[in-house]
């Protein structure tokens, strides 16, 4: 099983994921820093990850075809959209393919409780 990268700051990781999933993670992350100020910006388990004190809140994930929004504890939260995916026991993701799919409305409507 292939190690994974380790990154000391958000921007190393942004850097060095493919430029399509690049335009996509940098909408997220002005939409984060609008919507969620508070949050700080890391990275766990390689992965750009933006935490609430030491606890981790959400996330994002760049795969080969889209770029994944999740949220830690995604499992809990409202979701009326449906917009959410996932089957584990806590996390759940949007997938993000534009910078046109970032429903700003319902993606902070989620991102709002997922810091309470």
């Amino acid at each position: 099983m292939p190690k994974m990268k380790a990154y000391a700051t958000f921007d190393l990781y942004l850097a060095d994921q493919p430029r399509k999933n690049q335009t996509v993670i940098r909408a997220l992350r002005k939409f984060v820093k609008r919507v969620a100020p508070k949050l700080q910006e890391s990275v766990k388990w390689s992965n750009g990850c933006w935490l609430k004190g030491k606890a981790p809140v959400c996330y994002v994930y760049a795969a080969p075809t889209y770029t994944q929004f999740g949220f830690i504890r995604g499992s809990s939260l409202e979701d009326p959209k449906k917009l959410l995916e996932g089957n584990g026991q806590y996390v759940r993701h949007i997938k993000v393919h534009t910078v046109a799919d970032i429903d700003e409305k319902a993606f902070g409507a989620l991102l709002r409780q997922a810091m309470r």
